[in-house]
């Protein structure tokens, strides 16, 4: 029987992290539907924050909140689950 480690041969939040980044690096954050160049605020799942340049944030662990960094511009730079 293979062994399996949670999180790292199983899929787990390494899998969900990579599934969102090809979702939204690149497209900006909005009210209304998700295309090509934009993604629907609505669409997100219900743990998501959206963090800004230089805006601060609690350093508390919670494994199924997405976190999604944008620039300036509103453009997801990069997204992680903490």
């Amino acid at each position: 029987m293979p062994l399996v480690v949670p999180g790292i041969n199983s899929g787990g939040d390494a899998s969900k992290t990579e599934e969102w980044t090809n979702k939204l690096v690149g497209k900006t954050l909005g009210e209304g539907s998700s295309n090509e160049v934009n993604f629907a605020k609505a669409d997100l799942p219900k743990e998501t924050r959206v963090i800004q340049p230089g805006q601060m944030v609690t350093k508390d662990f919670n494994p199924d909140r997405l976190n999604v960094h944008v620039d300036d511009k509103g453009t997801v730079t990069h997204v992680d689950h903490q």
